[in-house]
C-alpha cells in the first residue's frame, strides 16, 4: 500500500504539530469533513500495514498520536520511503531539471523510468511544464531526432535554471535527487562549494545559507551548458559597472582552471554572485552603486510621510535594507529577477503597508531606470513591516482614508493635498475617480468625498476646493465622530494666528516650518511652507500663455492650440499633448463650471516645468456633452507648485460674472486685471 502525496502531508503535519485541530487541516489544505476522514482512514491503513500504531481523533477535532511515531518517523533514516513520493509539482520540476541538464536525447521512455510513473502521467506532466516554461518566453519542444527539448533564448533558459535548481533543493532529499536527475558528482558539487566559500571570505560578505546551497549546482549545471555549446547571447550590460565590482574577480578565481570561458558567461556568473541575496557584509557602501544609499534614504522619506509613521534607528534600517537591495539592483536592471510570487506571501495585516511601500520605491525606480517587481516590493513590505513590529508600530492602528473625487487628476490631487494637510495622523491611501473606488481592493476606515457613494464605511461629505473656515468645521466633524475629542493641534498655521494677537513675530515663515516639524514628526508642511512661494495664477497666465478668441471646431484641435504655447516655451513636450488627449478620452470629468475646462496628464508623461497655458474660443466646442468657451492647460511637476494657482481658478470657476468677462475679452491686459483679484484675496 502506497500513501498519496496530500495523506504524507497530513501525517507530517500530525506528528510535527500534535496540538493542530481538525478544522486546522481543513482550513489549511482546503479540505472539508468527509474528505479529512477519508484521507485519515488510508493513512491509519499505511501506518497498520507497516505494523506501526494508528491515530485516533477525539470529538474535539483533536489528534491522539502515539508515542512509537515520534521516534519512528521522525528519524530521517526511518522516514518511509511512501510518505515521500513526488508531488505533482515537484515532478515537473524533476522534468524541467532533466531538460536543462540532459546530455543525451530525451524520450518519455527516459521521464517514465526516472519518475516511476505512466507514460500518461508523464504527458500531463509535461503539458504543466509547458504551462510554466511560457512565463520565461520558453518551450518544450518534441522531435524524433533530438527528443524533448527546451527552446528559446540562453538567457531565459538561465533564469529558468536558477528558479528550477532552487526549488529542487526544497524538496526532501532535494540535493540527493538533483544530483541523481543531473549526473553531477558528489566531488564536483564540493569542489565548487569550496571556491564559493572562498569567495565569501574574499568579499567579506555572507550568502544566505539557500543560496550558499544552491550556487554550486547553478554553476556546475551552467558550466555545462557551455561546454555542450548553449552559450549566451551578448546582452547589454555596462561593462564598467561590473569590472569595477570585487564579484568580477571573484569570478574569476572560481573559473581560474576553466578555460574558453566566453566573456559574456563570465558576466553572467558574476551577475549571478551580484544578485545573490547577502546575509550579512562587511562593506555596504562600496563605491560601485554610489547613489544606491541615497535613493533608500530618499524611500524611507517618502514612507515615513505616506505612513505618518517616524522610522525609528533610520541608519540601521538602511544597512539592512541595503543588504537586500544591492543585489536586487542588479536582478531588476538586468532583467534577473524571478518568478517566485513572493507578493503572495504577503499577509493580510501587511496589504496596506504593501500598497504604501510600493507607492514610495519611486526614488529607487529612477536609479535603476526600471518599475520595481512587485516580489521585490514585497521583500522590502515584510523587512520594512518588520521592523515596524519591532519599534512597536502599525499600519493597522491608524485611520486609513480614501479621497474619492469626480473630477479629474489635478482636481483630486488638489483635494488629496488639503486633506493630508488637515489630517496629518491619518494614512492617505489613495485618490480615486468613482469607478476605481467600485473596485478597490484593499482595506480602509473613512472616505472624503464631494459626491454621495454607497459604502458601508464612514463618508464625509467635502467640497472639491476647501475654505480656511471650512477646514476648521471639517476637522472638528471628524475628529468629534472618530475619536469624541478634538486635539488641540489643529493646524499649525492657526495656532501662529493666534500668536501674532499678541506678539511680533520677525521670521513667520521660519516658525510655521519649526511648528510644523515639531507638530507633526515625519510629515511635509504646507505645501508654500515646504516649497516656499507659489506662483498665483496671474503669474502662470502671463502674455506668452495667453489665446484670446481663437476659432477652432472640436475639442482635439482646442487642446492643441492651447498646449502650443506651452511647447513653444519648452515648458512640456509633444507627448504630453498626446497624454492629454488619450486622458480626456478616458475621463471627461475635467470641467469645472460655466464652461471652463482643465486638460492635463501626469507629470512624467513629458512636464519640463510648471506652467499653465490660456485659450478663449470664439465659439464654444463640446466635450462630454458641456459646451466649452475656456480652456485652461495645466502641467504640474509635483503636488505643490500649482496648488495655489489651482484654487485660485477654481473659485473663479463659480463665478459666472468673471468667467464671461473672460471669455469676452480682448486684451491679455483685461485678463489679468480679473486675475489679480483672486491673487488679492
Amino acid at each position: 500500500m502506497q500513501l498519496d502525496n496530500r495523506g504524507s502531508e497530513l501525517l507530517k503535519e500530525v506528528i510535527t504539530n500534535p496540538s493542530v485541530t481538525s478544522k486546522d487541516l481543513e482550513k489549511k489544505y482546503g479540505l472539508n469533513r468527509r474528505q479529512l476522514k477519508y484521507s485519515f482512514e488510508k493513512i491509519n491503513g499505511w501506518l497498520a500495514s507497516k505494523n506501526l500504531p494508528t491515530i485516533e481523533r477525539t470529538r474535539q477535532g483533536l489528534f491522539v498520536v502515539d508515542p512509537m511515531l515520534f521516534s519512528t518517523l521522525l528519524k530521517e533514516d526511518e522516514q518511509p520511503s511512501d510518505a515521500n513520493i513526488p508531488s505533482e509539482s515537484e515532478r515537473v520540476d524533476m522534468i524541467l531539471v532533466m531538460l536543462l541538464s540532459h546530455e543525451e536525447e530525451l524520450s518519455l521512455v527516459h521521464f517514465t523510468s526516472e519518475l516511476d510513473v505512466s507514460k500518461n502521467t508523464v504527458l500531463s506532466d509535461l503539458k504543466k511544464a509547458q504551462h510554466y516554461v511560457e512565463q520565461f518566453e520558453l518551450a518544450i519542444h518534441y522531435s524524433r531526432k533530438q527528443g524533448y527539448e527546451i527552446e528559446g533564448k540562453e538567457f531565459s533558459v538561465r533564469k529558468l535554471l536558477i528558479a528550477t535548481t532552487s526549488r529542487m533543493l526544497d524538496m526532501h532529499r532535494g540535493s540527493q535527487r538533483l544530483e541523481e536527475l543531473a549526473g553531477l558528482t558528489e566531488d564536483a558539487i564540493a569542489t565548487l562549494k569550496e571556491r564559493v566559500e572562498r569567495v565569501e571570505e574574499k568579499l567579506n560578505l555572507q550568502f544566505t545559507d539557500e543560496k550558499i546551497q544552491a550556487m554550486p549546482y547553478v554553476l556546475s549545471l551552467v558550466l555545462r551548458r557551455v561546454k555542450q555549446g548553449q552559450l549566451i547571447e551578448p546582452f547589454y550590460i555596462q561593462y564598467e559597472e561590473l569590472f569595477d565590482t570585487k564579484e568580477c574577480k571573484a569570478t574569476e578565481e572560481i573559473l581560474y582552471d576553466y578555460e574558453q570561458i566566453p566573456m559574456p558567461e563570465r558576466l553572467f556568473i558574476t551577475l549571478h554572485l551580484l544578485t545573490s541575496n547577502v546575509y550579512w557584509s562587511q562593506d555596504l557602501t562600496e563605491e560601485s552603486i554610489p547613489e544606491l544609499l541615497q535613493a533608500l534614504d530618499e524611500m524611507l522619506t517618502l514612507f515615513e510621510r505616506r505612513s505618518c509613521i517616524v522610522l525609528q534607528d533610520k541608519e540601521q534600517l538602511l544597512n539592512r535594507l541595503l543588504l537586500h537591495v544591492k543585489p536586487a539592483y542588479y536582478r531588476i536592471k538586468y532583467k534577473l529577477t524571478g518568478i517566485y510570487g513572493l507578493e503572495d506571501r504577503v499577509s493580510q495585516e501587511f496589504q496596506e503597508l504593501h500598497h504604501i511601500v510600493r507607492k514610495s520605491t519611486a526614488p529607487l525606480a529612477r536609479l535603476i531606470g526600471e518599475d520595481i517587481p512587485e516580489s521585490e516590493v514585497a521583500y522590502l513590505t515584510m523587512l520594512i513591516g518588520g521592523w515596524l513590529t519591532k519599534q512597536g508600530d502599525s499600519l493597522q492602528e491608524k485611520v486609513k482614508a480614501l479621497v474619492v473625487c469626480p473630477k479629474g487628476i489635478s482636481v483630486s490631487r488638489l483635494l488629496l493635498s488639503d486633506l493630508r494637510e488637515l489630517f496629518p495622523e491619518f494614512v492617505f491611501l489613495d485618490a480615486l475617480s468613482i469607478r476605481d473606488f467600485q473596485e478597490y481592493g484593499l482595506d480602509y476606515d473613512i472616505i472624503f468625498s464631494p459626491v454621495y457613494l454607497e459604502t458601508d464605511k464612514k463618508l464625509f461629505f467635502v467640497n472639491a476646493v476647501l475654505e480656511q473656515e471650512e477646514k476648521y468645521r471639517l476637522r472638528k466633524q471628524v475628529m468629534s465622530e472618530l475619536h469624541g475629542s478634538i486635539p488641540p493641534d489643529m493646524d499649525v498655521e492657526h495656532l501662529v494666528e493666534i500668536i501674532e494677537k499678541y506678539a511680533s513675530i520677525e521670521k513667520k515663515h521660519s516658525l510655521l516650518q519649526e511648528l510644523q516639524h515639531y507638530m507633526h514628526p515625519g510629515q511635509g508642511s504646507n505645501a508654500h511652507v515646504q516649497n516656499g512661494w507659489t506662483p498665483h495664477l496671474k503669474d502662470f497666465l502671463s502674455e506668452p500663455f495667453i489665446t484670446l478668441g481663437s476659432q477652432v471646431e472640436t475639442w482635439e484641435a482646442a487642446v492643441r492650440e492651447g498646449a502650443q504655447l506651452l511647447v513653444a516655451e519648452g515648458k512640456i513636450s509633444e507627448t504630453y499633448v498626446e497624454a492629454m488627449l488619450n486622458q480626456d478620452q478616458e475621463d471627461p470629468y475635467i470641467i469645472l463650471g460655466n464652461n471652463i475646462a482643465i486638460p492635463h496628464a501626469s507629470p512624467e508623461d513629458g512636464v519640463n516645468e510648471v506652467a499653465m497655458s490660456l485659450l478663449t474660443l470664439d465659439q464654444s466646442v463640446t466635450f462630454a456633452e458641456h459646451e466649452v468657451n475656456l480652456i485652461v492647460i495645466i502641467a504640474a511637476v509635483d503636488k505643490y507648485h500649482h496648488l495655489k494657482a489651482l484654487r485660485q481658478l477654481m473659485k473663479l470657476s463659480g463665478e459666472a460674472d468673471d468667467v464671461d468677462a473672460l471669455v469676452s475679452s480682448e486684451t491679455t491686459e483685461g485678463v489679468q486685471t480679473i486675475l489679480n483679484k483672486y491673487a488679492e484675496e
